[in-house]
């Protein structure tokens, strides 16, 4: 067991050769303090999604950089590195495939203009892009469909922390956002 700060015990890393089925050489960490995000969203409009909810806010009350008509982009508020942004239809929708053509355009038109303005401000040298769709996925808001466009350096710190469980985020997401805002081009 691994003990946190506050003296939150966690398991370990177990080695799959103590699962039951056929070993796959792989061990398995657990994170459960995720489940405090998953738990956060995924339901019908009405559920407070948080994907539904922060159009409704003040852009540096939700972290939000850009809105557009289809979709906007906001930071990340558990990111994997500075800059980490979401993506998101106003439409609450599950899937890509529940997407519609103009969805789709402004999806992909806003992590463009993110990639170009996260390289531009902060000088990314790569980016992880991507969808987990369905809670088997990944996703830990299944029920909204988002695009996380995570900035990457090649001196940053991994992509997911296994030692300390700790990331090192330089900037506090207030200054980040407002960072990002402003670079953001005008329509």
């Amino acid at each position: 067991m691994t003990r946190d700060y506050d003296g939150t015990e966690y398991p370990d890393a177990e080695p799959a050769g103590s699962f039951a089925g056929i070993p796959d050489g792989f061990g398995r960490l657990w994170t459960p303090h995720r489940i405090a995000y998953i738990e956060q969203g995924g339901g019908s409009p009405g559920d407070d999604c948080v994907f539904c909810t922060a159009p409704t806010l003040s852009d540096e009350d939700a972290l939000i950089v850009h809105r557009g008509e289809k979709a906007y982009a906001l930071l990340n508020l558990f990111p994997y590195n500075s800059g980490h942004l979401l993506v998101v239809p106003y439409r609450h929708i599950a899937t890509y495939d529940e997407a519609d053509a103009a969805e789709v355009s402004e999806i992909g038109e806003i992590t463009q203009t993110a990639m170009r303005v996260i390289r531009r401000t902060s000088r990314a040298d790569g980016f992880n892009i991507g969808m987990n769709q369905g809670a088997i996925a990944g996703a830990g808001i299944a029920g909204h469909l988002h695009q996380h466009v995570v900035p990457r350096w090649a001196t940053d710190a991994n992509f997911f922390p296994i030692i300390a469980r700790t990331k090192a985020l330089p900037k506090l997401l207030g200054e980040v956002r407002q960072e990002l805002a402003e670079a953001w081009p005008a329509r």
